[in-house]
């Protein structure tokens, strides 16, 4: 589930031993420390452009995207923007490592990684990572979730997504029976073809 206060008041509220159940997904938290290297990068590169440097034009996908997704060139490029002693490197760096947290099998050997973790996103001396790291710090219990109950909502957020450009497609619907039509014809997997 999403980082948000009324979904977990309603977890706990709800459900017996509630706050032991909760997952709290990969992807929003990613998506937290995404932003943040985002919004460093682009003080950054205003304060570079300001000065005539134009090494972090064109550079924002590259930082954002996931490990698997980035290509070769784009790793290259990372590392020698990085060595340059750019505070987007290191926002970077420390991005990189908190995705090894969801690699853990065991929760007490993810404790102690987030506890290194932690402690290097801390000290940083970038306000946008330590606020993050503070917001993982909170919701640690719900994010060390995923350790022992390994589940995600990566399919429940996809069909939102589609659920979604549908209604943005149709620029809305006259009622809500022709919404749920839509819904049901797009993703209920039906079979079109004439038997």
């Amino acid at each position: 589930m999403d980082m948000w206060e009324p979904y977990i008041s309603a977890t706990a509220g709800c459900l017996p031993d509630g706050y032991s159940k909760i997952v709290f997904d990969r992807y929003h938290v990613v998506q937290h420390l995404n932003a943040a290297v985002d919004k460093v990068r682009s003080a950054e590169h205003r304060r570079l452009r300001a000065q005539g440097d134009e090494r972090l034009t064109g550079t924002k996908y590259i930082w954002i995207k996931g490990r698997r997704r980035r290509s070769r060139r784009e790793l290259l490029a990372i590392r020698e923007l990085s060595r340059s002693g750019l505070k987007v490197g290191r926002a970077w760096a420390i991005k990189e490592a908190a995705n090894t947290l969801w690699d853990y099998t065991s929760v007490a050997w993810a404790i102690e990684y987030f506890k290194r973790w932690y402690f290097w996103a801390t000290h940083s001396r970038l306000a946008l990572i330590i606020r993050v790291a503070k917001t993982m710090k909170r919701y640690l219990p719900g994010i060390l979730g995923y350790l022992r109950h390994r589940h995600t909502n990566a399919l429940t957020e996809a069909l939102n997504s589609k659920i979604q450009e549908i209604k943005y497609r149709a620029r809305g619907y006259r009622n809500r029976d022709n919404f749920r039509r839509a819904i049901l014809f797009h993703c209920g997997d039906l079979e079109m073809s004439p038997r």
